[in-house]
């Protein structure tokens, strides 16, 4: 299993930006094993959430296991605090660096599938909102979409105000992100708005895989975005499991998510935790 740190420019940011990237091409396999085909591989674009970075997945979860026992690759950028949307004041285009730069870059780089089934996006908390909205928004690109514990908090940002304890809870912030959350609604920052256009354009939907933890403050808000997108025919996977909004419920659920996904499944290679008996 490859793991591999980079950091490259990109021109949607203007400025480098670090990457991680779980590469199973030098997957070792038992004798009897089946040997993968020599062909592209499907790529999993994995964001993280707020206070994070591209280091998160690895130190959090077993996400590197997960990866070599389906031959998937796993791609982890760093999306700062900024909800993975575009903030032209700044310039600071995160979701087309998420929706099209990156995407393009690491293809060129590394032997990766161009097809859209092979081709996925999911994260965690504010990298679940990312998931679902770069995953919609850009869906010619990506197939299937993975929220986990989604911070779906679109809806109340246009009434929020700075009377608040957290930084993340303050008007000014949802501002820096969202730009006139009075037009928030009504734009394609909002996953439900993205909904309404594909729907009168005819588009087809990524499969969607939404989980929440049923002790997490997001619960209600992920369980409302999953009702919606059923409401609207939209295909989703939706679970509710023991759990906060914390480690081990995104390590059991990523799992879970992996497993839905329409991967390979060769098993584990020979590894220093896997040397057979």
């Amino acid at each position: 299993m490859a793991f591999i740190h980079m950091n490259m420019f990109s021109e949607k940011l203007m400025r480098t930006v670090g990457v991680n990237v779980i590469l199973p091409v030098d997957k070792l396999t038992f004798p009897g094993m089946p040997v993968r085909e020599d062909k592209p591989y499907k790529t999993l674009y994995l964001l993280h959430g707020v206070f994070g970075s591209y280091v998160d997945w690895v130190n959090g979860t077993r996400i590197q296991r997960y990866a070599e026992e389906h031959d998937l690759v796993v791609v982890m950028p760093s999306g700062d605090n900024a909800f993975y949307v575009d903030q032209p004041k700044g310039h600071n285009y995160y979701g087309e660096f998420i929706g099209e730069e990156l995407v393009n870059v690491t293809r060129k780089m590394f032997p990766l599938s161009k097809k859209r089934e092979d081709t996925f996006i999911g994260g965690l908390s504010m990298g679940g909102f990312g998931a679902l909205r770069n995953g919609l928004k850009y869906s010619d690109t990506f197939g299937y979409i993975v929220a986990l514990s989604g911070a779906l908090l679109v809806d109340g940002m246009p009434g929020r105000n700075n009377d608040v304890e957290m930084f993340i809870d303050s008007r000014d912030y949802a501002e820096s992100c969202f730009g006139n959350l009075d037009e928030l609604l009504e734009s394609d920052k909002n996953p439900k708005y993205i909904v309404d256009q594909m729907l009168k354009a005819g588009k087809t939907f990524p499969e969607i895989y939404m989980a929440c933890g049923t002790e997490d403050g997001l619960l209600g808000v992920n369980r409302e975005m999953a009702a919606f997108l059923k409401d609207h025919q939209v295909n989703v996977t939706y679970e509710e499991g023991p759990g906060n909004h914390e480690w081990d419920f995104w390590d059991t659920y990523i799992k879970k998510a992996i497993e839905w996904l329409p991967t390979e499944n060769n098993g584990q290679g020979i590894n220093s935790g896997n040397i057979g008996s």
